[in-house]
């Protein structure tokens, strides 16, 4: 597989150094990628790297995943307009374990093949290192004004609301350098891959190999995910869509790649899975005859979904979007979490219900108008339920009279009540 090619016609290449496809189908190649462990998980942004590790490593060549332990203790300044929070090694130590696991779904760390999958920290390489031998060895081989004229630091140091730029996040593009000449020495890795704002780092790492090692590497940076409308890739009203279910459960994983436009799930399955061009194709044929059936986004949250949580937490969430938006049954409904369940029915009306009152049971009527005002009067939830109006948990009530009782009860707290298509309530026991 030519690895260039396949980003190519992917979208995911914005940039690169002249001579690098030719070095990439010469020989196995090692290629790393940065990633700020500033937190115990990935979030889709990480993502686009992730999947060109993925991509280099398929192309039969070696990923490197460096974890930037030292430069996440400085922060870099790259299209930012302040100093980041610095953390102390235990906490970095923590994020990067955590990190690899994340990154295991997606690469080989593990298996006797020649191109499996390296990770690295530079806290490993940079904690020994003194600041005077840093700038006597490294420092004096690039100049100021070399490092001056990056877009990085100019954009930095010209922002109307710049206070101007520590000393500290100055030196971060020559601390990156460093990395790539750390890894070029130690694992001859010719190859340094992100995104299009890390392409002033990443040539100043090329410039330290070429001047001290007198060895020729790369650059290859993809393009900054955007939004057709606009909007920032990855941010929902929430914050960020983390890999972790502790902070994004892979029901609302599912849901954002579900409620994506039809431009941006076009573009979002090229980069976020490895199916084929001649496979895409064919879903893009799909959505233009049906767009209504979305087969894009269903096919889309299905691969991501599966690789990053698991394929029975893909099929618990689409469970859940089928009880919500679907013909679903109780059964269905008594077959998810209770986290799960409590997201579909985020934001829904809520009722107390006396445990005790389900205890001896109590008439559909009196408890959906008297005890929870789901229906203004008993008349109306009658003529309601005549109609086949009223669902107890997904069943169709059949008459009003039915006796409610603890039975009905889901994870032994919740009742879910349905007025119309559309309009849900819940009863939690109390």
């Amino acid at each position: 597989m030519n690895f260039v090619e396949e980003l190519r016609w992917r979208g995911m290449i914005h940039d690169m150094m002249p001579g690098t496809e030719e070095q990439l189908l010469k020989e196995r190649t090692a290629g790393y990628l940065g990633i700020d462990p500033t937190a115990d998980s990935l979030h889709i942004g990480h993502l686009v790297g992730v999947m060109m590790l993925k991509h280099l490593q398929r192309a039969g060549h070696t990923p490197i995943a460096l974890v930037g332990g030292a430069t996440g203790m400085i922060g870099d300044p790259s299209m930012k307009s302040a100093e980041r929070n610095l953390l102390d090694e235990q906490t970095l130590r923590h994020n990067q374990e955590a990190i690899k696991k994340q990154l295991a779904k997606f690469l080989d760390f593990e298996s006797d093949i020649p191109n499996r999958a390296i990770l690295v920290n530079n806290y490993d390489w940079m904690k020994e290192f003194s600041f005077l031998s840093f700038i006597r060895d490294i420092g004096k081989h690039i100049t100021v004004n070399y490092m001056m004229a990056k877009d990085s630091v100019k954009k930095r140091l010209s922002g109307e609301a710049s206070e101007g730029m520590s000393f500290t996040e100055f030196s971060y593009q020559l601390l990156q350098g460093y990395d790539f000449l750390h890894l070029y020495r130690e694992f001859g890795c010719r190859l340094q891959m992100g995104g299009s704002d890390q392409w002033g780092n990443i040539t100043t790492g090329t410039e330290l190999i070429r001047r001290i090692a007198g060895g020729e590497a790369y650059a290859l940076v993809c393009p900054l995910i955007t939004k057709a409308d606009g909007g920032k890739f990855g941010k929902t009203e929430s914050g960020n869509v983390w890999l972790d279910s502790r902070y994004t459960s892979p029901y609302q994983f599912y849901q954002f790649w579900m409620n994506v436009s039809d431009a941006d799930a076009e573009k979002y399955i090229k980069i976020f899975t490895s199916l084929s061009k001649e496979e895409i194709e064919a879903l893009v044929a799909e959505q233009q005859a049906a767009p209504h059936m979305r087969p894009l986004q269903k096919r889309l949250a299905e691969e991501i979904t599966v690789m990053v949580h698991s394929r029975e937490e893909y099929e618990m969430a689409v469970t859940a979007s089928e009880i919500l938006f679907g013909k679903s049954t109780s059964q269905a409904l008594r077959s998810i979490n209770e986290t799960t369940f409590l997201q579909v029915f985020d934001g829904v009306p809520q009722f107390n219900v006396s445990r005790d009152l389900l205890a001896g049971g109590v008439k559909a009527v009196e408890l959906l108008t008297e005890t929870a005002a789901v229906f203004p009067s008993k008349g109306e939830m009658r003529k309601t339920v005549q109609a086949g109006g009223v669902s107890i948990n997904k069943d169709k009530l059949e008459d009003a009279e039915t006796v409610i009782d603890t039975s009905y009860l889901i994870a032994d707290k919740y009742i879910l009540a349905q007025r119309g298509k559309k309009n849900y309530y819940l009863l939690i026991a109390i």
